[in-house]
């Protein structure tokens, strides 16, 4: 049983990790075994996320303190919270979970302070990770000057071609 005093430490302490993270998800986990629960719980680890499960009531209070107009008690199920360091992980990576394991439910989650439900959830974990985006980027960029090139060798090539047709030509004619 938790005193009062362990109620306001995991508040507090929730109440920072949600402060800290740019995104949180919520998930049902009723059903989901034990073995399904630690290997969940290492792959959002090894990411740099959590998950716990907290009590509708004290996860109430720790989103009122951070001004997020949520009520757990409408969300269905038992309710586990994942925070992230960033703004997919958590998502990504319950998705591909609950894709495994149909006991495991999004139900949703706050992105920036702002509510997410659960076909925000799955649109957040299908969107590119920074570092696509990044890469996506750096290819627009090259495309240009790729083609720039390409036109610029293409054209000598085929001065190149032109004069020598001509050349062969003046030659055959002579």
């Amino acid at each position: 049983m938790l005193t009062r005093q362990d109620k306001e430490k995991i508040v507090e302490k929730l109440t920072e990790e949600i402060k800290a993270s740019p995104a949180c998800v919520f998930a049902d986990f009723k059903g989901v075994g034990a073995n399904d629960m630690v290997s969940l719980k290492r792959e959002l680890r090894e990411s740099g996320s959590t998950f716990q499960v907290v009590r509708k009531t004290l996860l109430s209070i720790a989103l009122k303190n951070n001004d997020i107009d949520l009520d757990p008690s409408s969300l269905e199920g038992q309710i586990a919270i994942s925070i992230s360091q960033d703004e997919m992980t958590s998502a990504r990576i319950l998705d591909k979970i609950e894709k495994d394991n149909k006991n495991l439910k999004l139900v949703g989650g706050v992105l920036e302070g702002e509510l997410l439900d659960e076909v925000g959830v799955k649109q957040l974990a299908k969107m590119p990770s920074l570092d696509e985006l990044r890469g996506m980027v750096v290819t627009i960029l090259q495309s240009p000057a790729q083609n720039l090139v390409s036109a610029l060798t293409s054209s000598q090539k085929s001065f190149v071609g032109a004069m020598q047709s001509l050349a062969e030509k003046k030659e055959s004619e002579a």
